[in-house]
């Protein structure tokens, strides 16, 4: 399967925080931002410059732009394979529409080369 990823503007980070945790106010506004409250913790991604000091910072968002239907097979697997057998690690959320992958920044040399050696478009 191929893909076409666009990369979306903007340095991101992964927020953790415990599973009780309200949901702050710094995680809206521009940019892709996504919450996910689990059985033990609280994921927030969201743009770097509004994420709290303790973040995880330094990744870029990239954009799943192939559209597929929501239980089509094989779509994450696609886009995540070349970046892992590369020995890089990648963060994937995924939407109703779209999936989205977060790659270190200082990797994304790396990635690029990845996903264009597998057949994907990057813009």
């Amino acid at each position: 399967m191929k893909l076409s990823f666009t990369p979306l503007i903007g340095d991101y980070a992964i927020t953790r925080l415990t599973a009780d945790a309200p949901l702050p106010d710094w995680m809206t506004g521009d940019g892709l931002v996504s919450m996910t409250r689990a059985e033990d913790e609280v994921s927030i991604v969201c743009l770097a410059d509004r994420a709290p000091n303790a973040a995880d910072k330094g990744w870029t968002a990239l954009r799943v732009d192939t559209l597929a239907a929501l239980d089509e097979p094989g779509v994450v697997l696609a886009a995540v394979t070349p970046i892992s057998t590369a020995g890089l690690g990648v963060f994937v959320m995924s939407t109703h529409l779209r999936d989205y992958l977060l790659v270190r920044s200082a990797e994304m040399d790396a990635v690029r080369t990845a996903l264009t050696s597998a057949g994907h478009d990057l813009d």
